[in-house]
């Protein structure tokens, strides 16, 4: 058999070793994302050289663009307005001024840390590591312990945060000379990436929510296709801006919003709380960040390791610390939350999928410093799904016994104020809660 095929068999059995003892997994520190980025550097050029650069270079990109498009998608489409306003106003705070935030400090601490970029570089790093994704430390936002006002803030933080990076993203791109986005200008950058793909996502992903709508109140559509119909407009909202130069995954962020807006709008029968329109895209745009996951660890994070620079892991590990809890702590200054609860939020600011995609994409645009950008996206991202899987179980256990002792003395503890009821998403955990 050729290499390619050798490569899809040791996929295939990964995945299926997993599958068998998944439920075994959930309640323990191995996560899925564990699993799945370790069997990726054994099977990649550092080990046993089964997948590499050779094998899958043509569809990785491929592979991460598909997965990116329906997490960014399904995740704006389970967002309900009112979840930014409730208990404290988490996540309208750790999104409206912890990402800034975020983003400025990466920026500057790169400046001493990383020799050899341009100022706009830096400022591409700190974008890069700026979204979280909560589903790398699944039982923090999982465990019934931990208040709810804590989880959904988490979930929707993660949720939204990797959309609205995305402008930065672009507007940084274009300040450095010899990317396409440099190439059309500001102006033109301005126009096509983030006016155009936002109105294309709003026009298709409204259009496409109306439609369902209308079609299920007539019963023209069975439940199956309900579903495929979600991955169709995901798949639509995001092609239709890449045919027009414009930003996909802004256009399929933006759908989701749309598309659940419309949904909800239309007068035909209300959609139920319980909605599994989008479960085949969830379910299928976790298996692609899973097998993303492997990918990355065979064909970038493997090789990483064999050129590892002191200054390369500093920044990775302030990244998860500092860049991720000043930030957090100064914007939830005067919320009312305990430290315990700001040290948990600020902690649980994982890096993955987003990041991942978005430092393959400053490859694909030639920047200068792209090794160097590479190296570091790849420690901090592996040493995110190292440490973040480790310590979920444990410290959300712990924090979960704080808060109960802690609301037993205080029954009008900030943390236990109102939250909706969270809807976990279930990227990297498709067996269901630890325990169950």
């Amino acid at each position: 058999m050729s290499d390619a095929t050798w490569a899809g068999v040791a996929v295939a059995g990964v995945t299926g070793a997993y599958a068998l003892a998944s439920r075994r997994l959930a309640s323990t520190p191995v996560s899925g994302a564990i699993v799945f980025t370790a069997a990726g550097v054994l099977l990649g050029p550092l080990c046993l050289d089964l997948i590499s650069l050779d094998t899958v270079g043509g569809p990785l990109l491929t592979l991460l663009e598909a997965a990116l498009t329906l997490v960014l998608f399904t995740d704006a489409m389970a967002v309900r307005p009112r979840e930014l306003r409730t208990g404290a106003a988490l996540p309208g705070r750790l999104l409206g001024f912890g990402l800034v935030l975020s983003i400025a400090l990466g920026w500057l601490l790169a400046w001493p840390l990383l020799p050899g970029l341009t100022v706009w570089e830096l400022a591409l790093v700190g974008a890069v590591l700026a979204p979280t994704d909560a589903a790398l430390g699944t039982s923090a936002i999982a465990n019934p312990r931990v208040p709810a006002l804590v989880r959904q803030g988490l979930n929707v933080e993660s949720g939204l945060n990797d959309g609205m990076v995305l402008p930065f993203f672009v507007l940084f791109l274009a300040a450095i000379p010899g990317t396409s986005y440099a190439e059309e200008g500001e102006a033109g950058t301005f126009w096509r990436a983030l006016l155009l793909s936002t109105a294309l996502g709003l026009a298709v992903g409204g259009g496409g929510g109306r439609l369902l709508r209308w079609s299920s109140g007539r019963g023209w559509i069975t439940g199956e296709w309900r579903s495929l119909h979600v991955l169709a407009v995901a798949a639509a909202s995001y092609g239709l801006a890449v045919a027009t130069q414009g930003s996909g995954f802004i256009a399929a962020w933006v759908a989701g919003f749309a598309f659940a807006a419309a949904e909800r709008s239309v007068a035909a029968a209300p959609v139920p709380e319980d909605d599994r329109s989008a479960d085949l895209a969830e379910y299928l745009g976790s298996l692609l960040a899973l097998l993303s996951l492997l990918v990355f660890g065979a064909v970038i994070l493997g090789p990483t390791l064999e050129q590892l620079d002191w200054r390369i892991v500093l920044y990775a590990v302030l990244s998860l610390t500092v860049v991720r809890m000043v930030p957090v702590a100064l914007s939830l200054a005067g919320s009312g939350l305990r430290l315990p609860t700001v040290a948990y939020i600020g902690w649980f600011g994982p890096r993955g999928l987003a990041s991942i995609v978005l430092g393959l994409l400053v490859v694909e645009q030639h920047v200068p410093g792209v090794e160097l950008i590479g190296r570091v996206v790849a420690v901090t991202v592996g040493l995110s799904v190292l440490l973040h899987g480790v310590t979920a179980v444990t410290l959300s256990d712990r924090y979960g016994r704080w808060y109960e002792r802690a609301v037993a003395r205080e029954p009008g503890l900030r943390e236990g104020s109102g939250a909706p009821a969270v809807r976990r998403r279930r990227r990297f955990d498709l067996t269901g809660p630890p325990g169950r």
